[in-house]
């Protein structure tokens, strides 16, 4: 790998990986802030800055921010995380210039005009409005909601219709002042990228920006686990049944996302072979594992008929338990292999590698070579994976469930199957 890193004065950090016989370059302000970092009454507001940085500057009205980048044959996009936010841009090699001056102009002199702001918020309010009416969306936030109930990481990132309508231009001026500050953001850039030009390039754009920390404390995040259970008029039930996962910088977080890919991760999963290939009981079944700086979540999805909701589940749960006795070694070979590709597909994007060297950066100091992180999936044991599954297990459960509900497992009945009697 190429990859080169610079520390610049105000704590913003430069990083970029020239890409051989790439004519393209992914470049993007990566940003230690999201929705867990907003206090209770800021819900919503990471998302809406991150939509109202498009809405003009000074120099740049909406309109001329959009048609400028696109000119140069380019786009422009953004996306709000829990604990990142990220604005991007790709562009021809020698339009990387174009790409930062733009960025560096929505994050540093965006101007928040009130008529853009109320139209933005309209949007924003149609957009949880969307999830509302998407119950496969909206069954996650419920399961975030039980999982950690009156924390930062059980709010939904979009935030709630009467939070969002309250925003003025100074709350969201007061919130990127309080977040958006040198040492809490990476520059990366991957593709067809020189260092010195991309340094000397964000040097001179965003030489002005604020480099004191922030005093706000993120609060540890605690999971609880429990249930939300919402009755409508569905054709199927949507179901999430999960479980306290690892953060990712656990020792373990490798061997749980090998064992999360084993049981669900794809069409030889037990997950997707058992309930949907053998006994037919859900179109879409399939198993995640999430993590984050000090916690994490894991668990399945799946949806199914009214009829079939009461085999499913222990079936589902029956997979998940017997997995950690009796996972083979050909099984976690597959996964293994999937966990490869993925980590080896971003290598082969511009787009994709600038956003894992970027996030590597701000979650660990640092970028994981290529064969360190081969290295880790390569060396685990089939006892280090199944013992991962185990623990999560033994956690308490969290259900989450939209539609025609009345025959899903509460998570007392979860716990008596798996044999955990509640969790701890």
């Amino acid at each position: 790998m190429s990859i080169e890193v610079t520390t610049l004065p105000s704590g913003l950090r430069v990083v970029t990986d020239r890409m051989a016989h790439v004519e393209t370059a992914s470049l993007g302000v990566w940003v230690a802030a999201g929705s867990r970092h907003e206090a209770h009454d800021e819900q919503g507001l990471s998302h809406l800055l991150e939509h109202m940085a498009f809405k003009g500057t000074r120099r740049r009205s909406a309109r001329a921010i959009a048609e400028e980048i696109e000119s140069a044959g380019g786009d422009l996009n953004a996306a709000t995380g829990v604990e990142q936010t990220a604005y991007y841009a790709h562009v021809l090699a020698a339009d990387t210039g174009l790409a930062l001056d733009i960025l560096a102009d929505i994050l540093t002199d965006s101007t928040f005009d009130r008529d853009e702001l109320e139209r933005e918020k309209s949007v924003i309010l149609q957009e949880i409005g969307a999830v509302g009416d998407t119950p496969d969306d909206l069954v996650f936030d419920l399961f975030n909601a039980a999982a950690f109930p009156d924390q930062p990481l059980g709010r939904a990132i979009l935030g709630t219709p009467e939070g969002v309508s309250g925003f003025n231009r100074d709350r969201i001026g007061s919130y990127l002042s309080s977040h958006y500050r040198g040492n809490a953001m990476v520059v990366g850039a991957a593709g067809a990228v020189e260092h010195q030009r991309i340094l000397d390039e964000t040097e001179q754009k965003f030489g002005d920006l604020a480099g004191k920390p922030s005093d706000i404390i993120i609060p540890p995040a605690h999971y609880v686990g429990g249930e939300h259970r919402v009755k409508r008029r569905l054709e199927q039930a949507h179901i999430v049944v999960g479980f306290e996962g690892l953060s990712y910088d656990d020792p373990k977080h490798y061997a749980l996302q090998v064992f999360a890919n084993a049981v669900g991760g794809g069409m030889s999963s037990r997950l997707f072979q058992e309930v949907r290939e053998k006994r037919g009981l859900a179109y879409s079944i399939y198993s995640f594992n999430w993590a984050y700086c000090d916690t994490g979540l894991f668990g399945f999805y799946a949806a199914t008929s009214a009829r079939d909701v009461a085999e499913l589940m222990p079936v589902a749960l029956d997979c998940l338990a017997a997995a950690t006795a009796d996972l083979s070694e050909a099984e976690i070979g597959r996964a293994k292999a999937q966990m490869k590709v993925s980590l080896l597909a971003a290598l082969e994007s511009p787009g994709s590698r600038s956003e894992q060297i970027a996030r590597q950066l701000l979650a660990f100091d640092r970028v994981l070579t290529r064969e360190e992180m081969i290295a880790r999936v390569e060396a685990l044991s089939l006892d280090e994976i199944r013992a991962a599954g185990a623990k999560a297990l033994l956690s308490r459960p969290t259900v989450a469930s939209i539609g025609p509900v009345a025959k899903v497992m509460t998570p007392d009945r979860i716990a008596a199957r798996l044999g955990t009697a509640g969790g701890h």
